[in-house]
């Protein structure tokens, strides 16, 4: 079957590719005149009236110095007059809204995390109605200058909350020291890139992505009215942020424990290299850095010695990337193509100097894009960060006596985990019946913390010009 055609003029530009900037400033706005919201989106979706336009999957060359793009809550989409039975067509998790107890409660936006302790503005859900997002490719001025029109368009239509600025570290890094958005899912029909080579791992079907298109599932996700349906998408925007010093110190914990050098454990946690290089690939050592073409194109199951890591041996089956895509592992339920996302999100806050600790608030901010936050974005947290009990019975080529894979798991994430010491768990594998040779890292304590989050839907350019002129209406 052939693959989709794209549109790539109706739909926002963030959703398919990334944009590879230095810089960037989320607003979180609040609707205060619908009907002049309507006019201010109107003229963003055609930049009119001296605005930056919003930005669509179509790369535009010469690269411009920024990217815009939009996106609403459930009360945002209510706030402009799209009716109670339609948002009832949306996402479920959509509708409740990511400050809703039970959807907090579903990614373990819990205790620190809870909704009431996030950043001003953001604890209440009923009042976060837009999302804009500006990108700049490096220049400081350029941010400013195209905030300070964005602010002034504000006036009389919405309230600013709250401002979230991101930078890009050096050579692409999170805080962590982990270089970042190497395993992105390929999506069919979406546009190709120069500076993302591809892998043998399976492209997923544009409707995981993409309302109005086929998903995994066979079918397809939609919403009414059909103005709002096709080239759309739901995104859960997060501000994670990262203590780099408490991970520093798991690390020199879990090193007295086991007697490992820190940087072997943080690749273990992570299921990578500081560098990027996956253990699949480079298991003793970082290495130089692969080749972009070589760094996601990997298995764990080859089901042949010794190229095998059904258990866990090599890559633990805990680790970060292994949590957030086990690839061909056996899981319960549907396989990992059903529940990517697609990234896209920078740190924010001073870098960190474990020479000179400065303590001041820093971590990740931005999307995680999907055409499900149910099945997909929810999923993924719950079910596979948060418990290790999604991982199926199997052993690899030497048997029940080398190990069980779901004996070689414990605890939750380390990195998105509700980790509290007096019951947090990490396995490292270790060849052994019923996780006889395995050693295991307790004590820790959470390592991110929400400080603010909302669900968003993503209207197509068509969907745009729809809301800009539904407020006239009511």
């Amino acid at each position: 079957m052939a693959d989709p055609v794209i549109d790539y003029d109706d739909v926002q530009g963030t959703i398919l590719r990334g944009y590879r900037v230095d810089l960037a400033r989320h607003f979180i706005l609040s609707i205060t005149n619908p009907q002049a919201a309507g006019r201010l989106i109107g003229a963003l979706v055609d930049g009119s009236n001296g605005l930056p336009k919003i930005t669509t999957t179509r790369h535009i060359q010469p690269k411009p110095p920024c990217f815009l793009n939009i996106s609403f809550t459930c009360p945002g989409l209510a706030k402009l007059g799209v009716s109670t039975a339609q948002l009832a067509t949306f996402d479920p998790s959509f509708q409740l809204g990511a400050t809703n107890p039970a959807s907090a409660q579903a990614v373990g936006d819990i205790g620190s995390s809870a909704p009431q302790n996030w950043i001003s503005g953001l604890q209440d859900g009923a009042k976060v109605h837009i999302l804009l997002s500006l990108w700049v490719t490096e220049s400081v001025p350029v941010l400013e200058s195209v905030s300070a029109q964005l602010r002034a368009a504000f006036s009389g239509c919405m309230t600013e909350l709250y401002v979230q600025d991101a930078h890009a570290l050096p050579d692409n890094k999170v805080h962590f020291g982990y270089r970042d958005s190497i395993a992105q899912p390929t999506v069919i029909g979406a546009p190709a890139t120069k500076r993302e080579a591809p892998d043998d791992q399976p492209a997923v079907k544009t409707g995981e992505f993409l309302l109005g298109y086929a998903n995994e599932l066979g079918g397809s996700y939609k919403v009414s009215p059909p103005e709002l349906s096709t080239n759309s998408s739901y995104a859960a925007f997060r501000i994670l942020e990262q203590d780099v010093a408490g991970f520093d110190a798991i690390l020199a914990n879990c090193a007295v424990q086991t007697g490992l050098d820190t940087e072997i454990l943080a690749a273990k946690i992570c299921g990578r290299w500081r560098n990027g290089n996956p253990l699949e690939l480079a298991p003793d050592a970082p290495g130089e850095l692969l080749p972009p073409s070589q760094l996601n194109n990997f298995n764990y199951v080859t089901g042949v010695a010794p190229s095998d890591d059904t258990l866990g041996l090599t890559c633990p089956i805990g680790s970060h990337i292994r949590r957030n895509n086990p690839r061909n592992g056996a899981v319960n339920g549907t396989d990992s193509t059903h529940h990517r996302i697609v990234r896209r999100a920078m740190p924010y806050g001073p870098a960190y100097d474990p020479l000179q600790p400065v303590n001041a608030p820093r971590g990740l901010t931005g999307y995680f894009i999907n055409a499900s936050i149910h099945n997909q974005f929810e999923f993924l947290t719950g079910d596979w960060n948060l418990t290790h009990l999604f991982v199926k019975a199997a052993t690899g080529p030497g048997g029940s006596n080398a190990g069980n894979a779901v004996s070689n798991i414990s605890g939750e994430d380390v990195f998105l985990g509700i980790n509290d010491p007096a019951d947090s768990s990490f396995t490292l594998a270790g060849e052994g019946p019923r996780g006889s040779g395995n050693t295991l890292l307790t004590g820790f304590s959470r390592t991110i913390t929400t400080r603010g989050g909302a669900y968003c839907f993503f209207p197509s350019i068509t969907g745009l010009r729809y809301l800009a002129k539904l407020p006239s209406t009511m």
